[in-house]
């Protein structure tokens, strides 16, 4: 009884630390990012809050100068939250159909089909990058959300997870389907959409937080300062602290960081039990 508390209590302090390891750089930046730049740049980093939250935030919401281009970070986190919904959605139903059509269409091809599929993961998208960026450009996508989005909405691990998840469907659903007269459409959507909710908040968070962390693709694909999104700004804002021989714009630079870690963060919290349950269950 007594080992037991002990491994509970120990458990505990374990999390707690972790918790603080990795909440405590957040709350420097964004602690520092409510101070003046003058005051950091003679005192530091700082563990409390300054009297200036609304004054830096503020700017660098709503004034293009302050991000060093034409837009505002209002703009950048609109366009990086197009792309991440666009990401997740578009991934999670490409994902859910091929997945569909692999284990319920039977066809020859099916299990070759689908481990070609597999091996993509192979190729990320830094390796096809160039015949990736020369296609788009072809269609005249550039410049634009779609562009931002079609090419990249295809996934490997979507449609593994998914097709796991419906190996693991009793065939006694499909069968009772088929004697109420559902088509294959009609038990896709009023049968296996409503079991898979738990898989779809699993992979619709993971794929979220990968699109609105992509920097790389919305870089090669916009050359309009109208459609960075949040990465490339606080690329832009970081390369500029030490130009033009002023004290470097630290609160905003800051800012603009703990902006960017808000919406990940609160689709994480918001989805937190489903997306646990999605992965870790194995019976359906």
């Amino acid at each position: 009884m007594y080992q037991s508390k002990w491994r509970v209590l120990s458990n505990h302090i374990i999390l707690i630390l972790g918790a603080i390891f990795m909440i405590a750089p957040v709350w420097v930046a964004f602690a520092s990012s409510t101070h003046t730049r003058e005051y950091l740049f003679q005192h530091g980093l700082q563990w409390l809050p300054g009297g200036h939250f609304f004054e830096t935030y503020s700017a660098i919401l709503f004034d293009p100068a302050a991000t060093k281009g034409r837009v505002t970070a209002l703009q950048m986190l609109f366009n990086s939250m197009v792309l991440g919904l666009g990401f997740a959605i578009g991934k999670v139903i490409i994902s859910m159909m091929a997945a569909y059509a692999i284990v319920y269409f039977r066809f020859r091809l099916a299990v070759p089909l689908f481990w070609i599929i597999f091996s993509t993961l192979l190729l990320p998208l830094e390796v096809r990058i160039i015949p990736s960026y020369e296609v788009v450009s072809s269609l005249g996508m550039l410049n634009t959300y779609t562009g931002l989005i079609l090419p990249l909405i295809a996934s490997a691990t979507g449609t593994f997870f998914f097709r796991q998840f419906y190996r693991s469907v009793p065939d006694e659903l499909l069968e009772a389907a088929r004697l109420d007269g559902a088509g294959p459409w009609r038990f896709f959507v009023d049968i296996l959409v409503p079991l898979s909710i738990t898989m779809i908040a699993a992979i619709f968070i993971i794929m979220f937080v990968v699109g609105w962390n992509q920097y790389l693709w919305p870089l090669l694909m916009t050359t309009d300062d109208k459609l960075y999104t949040i990465v490339i700004g606080i690329k832009q804002v970081y390369q500029s602290l030490y130009e033009g021989g002023q004290i470097p714009q630290f609160p905003k630079a800051f800012a603009l960081t703990i902006l960017a870690t808000i919406p990940p963060v609160l689709v994480v919290v918001i989805f937190q039990r489903m997306f646990i349950k999605g992965l870790v269950e194995t019976e359906k």
